[in-house]
């Protein structure tokens, strides 16, 4: 199955764009969905449907909000986590299909001053998504994290070092919140399979940085040892990036073949 991760700056403005995609260039068999901007009533789903997809919405009004379309039936499906951090904001769904466990999460943006909460707020859920994992870990042996993680790990992660540096999502403090995650069993597995590709999937709409490749890589596919051993093939699908009409998200889907 292929399985897409992608930022999609508002469904209701990409809904033409999304499923000319996923209709004409690149069938995905379950796309989960961050930054949704609707609420789940709002949420296009009789358009999905009609793509044969079971879908499932975590929605919030004007912000965040995620969803996931599956070609497969959803085992269960899950929008609330008992913990005050996950749960004050739409940003994470979980659904069972099969054997495999597939959470997709919108990490929030984040601020450069550590006094500020939009900064703490970002620390803090990480923390929270880390022992959440940790957890499910002990019941579940294949699962895959997808997402927009507002981070670029290392340096080849994005196009320019140098300019990055003390900047909203690579600063050290969050690198150190993402290897932590990795860190309770998780393969990162675009850069496992491609350890010295540069490959982003978020680039700047004010500079216009798709045209001259000036991204940063903050949207992965992370895996258990059983799921990361079913990954065959993982890459970025720069096609809908690259469109003048209907108007791209900023972001680009991951696409992970499990």
């Amino acid at each position: 199955m292929k399985i897409a991760t992608f930022n999609v700056n508002s469904i209701r403005s990409r809904v033409e764009l999304i499923t000319t995609w996923l209709r004409d260039k690149n069938p995905i068999d379950i796309l989960c969905m961050q930054e949704i901007k609707c609420e789940n009533e709002q949420f296009p789903t009789q358009t999905f449907e009609k793509e044969k997809y079971f879908v499932a919405v975590n929605g919030q009004k004007r912000y965040n909000g995620v969803a996931i379309c599956s070609k497969l039936p959803f085992d269960s499906i899950k929008i609330k986590f008992d913990d005050p951090i996950l749960d004050l904001q739409k940003r994470m769904i979980e659904v069972h299909v099969e054997d495999l466990v597939i959470i997709n999460v919108y990490v929030p943006h984040g601020s450069s001053d550590e006094t500020d909460e939009k900064y703490i707020f970002k620390m803090k859920f990480y923390d929270a998504l880390t022992s959440y994992v940790n957890e499910l870990k002990n019941r579940y042996k294949k699962i895959v994290l997808v997402g927009d993680f507002n981070v670029a790990l290392t340096d080849i992660d994005v196009y320019n070092p140098r300019l990055f540096q003390g900047k909203v999502g690579f600063l050290k403090s969050e690198k150190r919140k993402l290897k932590t995650l990795l860190d309770v069993g998780l393969h990162d597995c675009f850069r496992e399979k491609y350890p010295s590709l540069k490959a982003y999937t978020w680039w700047d709409y004010r500079t216009a940085g798709i045209w001259r490749d000036e991204g940063m890589r903050i949207d992965y596919m992370l895996a258990t040892d059983e799921a990361f051993k079913e990954c065959k093939e993982i890459g970025v699908d720069i096609w809908t990036r690259k469109r003048k009409s209907p108007t791209p998200s900023d972001h680009a889907p991951l696409i992970g073949e499990i």
